[in-house]
C-alpha cells in the first residue's frame, strides 16, 4: 500500500500522473464543517507535506477542499467551547499556535515542491491564510476570500499576515484585514490573489490541471531554486540576491536535466526531467 493510500485525519489524498510526472492532490476533508481546520487536519497536513516533498516521484501538490468550500478557517464550535486549538489560557493558546497551526506555514515555506491551491469555494479566515501560503492559486466566481479575524475581535495567528501583503501589497492587505470584507473570485483575480480565474466552477478542475501540467513540464531542480531565490529577493539586498542566483545558476547548468533540455530542444521533443 502506498503512503498516500493511508488514512489521515481530516485529509483525503490521491495521486495523478500527467504523462510521466506525478501530482499529489490534498483534500481538506471536513465538508460537514465547511473544512474548518482541526488539530488532526493540521498535524496530518504538516506530515503529508513533509513526506511528499521528500518523495522524488511527487513533482507538484494541490490543496483543495472537499465539498463546496475550500476552508472556513477556525472551527467556531471549538472557539465557543474553548476546545481543540482554542483550549487553555493566553499562554497555553500561544504555545498551541506555535507548536500547532504555525507548523503549516513553516512546512510550506521550506517546500522544494511547487504547491498550488485550487480554491473551489469560500476561503475564510485561516482558510484564506492557507491559500495565501501556497505558491499559486486557481479560482472561480465563488472563490471568495475573507480575512475576517477582526470581525471576531481576533488576529490571524497562523502567519497569514506575513504572506498576504507580499501578494496583494501593504495597503490592500490592511484594507482586507481591517474591514473583514468578503471578496469575490473576480475581485481576487484582479488584485493578484488568484493567479488563474475561470467564471464557471465546472471549468475549475480543468484549469487547475492545465496549470499543473505547465508546472510539471519544467525542471524540478530549477523550480526549487527559483522559489528560494524569489523568496530571498523579498528580504535580501541586491548583492546577496545576485550571489545566490549565481550559485544556483552554477548548480543548474551542470545538472542532467539541463543537458536533457538542450538535447530535447535540438530533437524537437518534450524533455524528460529526472530531478537530477
Amino acid at each position: 500500500m502506498s503512503y498516500y493510500d493511508k488514512t489521515f485525519p481530516d485529509l483525503k489524498l490521491k495521486t495523478q500522473t500527467f504523462e510521466d510526472q506525478t501530482c499529489l492532490w490534498i483534500g481538506l476533508n471536513r465538508p460537514d464543517s465547511r473544512n474548518a481546520l482541526s488539530l488532526g487536519m493540521v498535524e496530518s497536513l504538516v506530515q503529508v507535506l513533509g513526506h511528499a516533498d521528500r518523495d522524488s516521484k511527487i513533482k507538484a501538490m494541490v490543496i483543495y477542499g472537499e465539498g463546496n468550500c475550500f476552508s472556513a478557517g477556525g472551527d467556531i464550535k471549538d472557539m465557543e467551547s474553548r476546545e481543540g486549538m482554542f483550549a487553555g489560557d493566553s499562554n497555553e493558546l500561544r504555545l498551541n499556535y506555535t507548536h500547532g497551526i504555525q507548523q503549516i506555514p513553516r512546512a510550506i515555506e521550506n517546500l522544494n515542491t511547487p504547491l498550488l491551491a485550487m480554491v473551489n469555494g469560500p476561503a475564510i479566515g485561516a482558510g484564506a491564510d492557507l491559500a495565501s501560503m501556497c505558491d499559486l492559486r486557481i479560482g472561480f466566481a465563488n472563490s471568495k476570500f475573507g480575512v475576517t479575524f477582526s470581525k471576531l475581535s481576533l488576529v490571524s495567528g497562523d502567519g497569514g499576515l506575513f504572506f498576504l501583503p507580499r501578494i496583494v501589497g501593504y495597503a490592500k492587505a490592511l484594507e482586507m484585514s481591517l474591514t473583514g470584507d468578503i471578496y469575490s473570485g473576480e475581485e481576487c483575480f484582479k488584485m493578484g490573489l488568484l493567479n488563474t480565474y475561470t467564471e464557471k466552477k465546472e471549468d475549475l478542475l480543468s484549469e487547475t490541471e492545465n496549470l499543473v501540467k505547465k508546472v510539471l513540464s519544467n525542471g524540478p531542480v530549477s523550480q526549487s531554486m527559483i522559489k528560494r531565490a524569489i523568496k530571498h529577493s523579498i528580504k535580501g539586498d541586491l548583492n546577496s540576491c545576485l550571489d545566490l542566483m549565481a550559485a544556483y545558476q552554477g548548480i543548474t547548468q551542470r545538472t542532467d536535466d539541463h543537458f536533457e533540455s538542450l538535447k530535447a530542444f535540438r530533437e524537437e521533443r518534450r524533455p524528460r526531467f529526472k530531478g537530477k
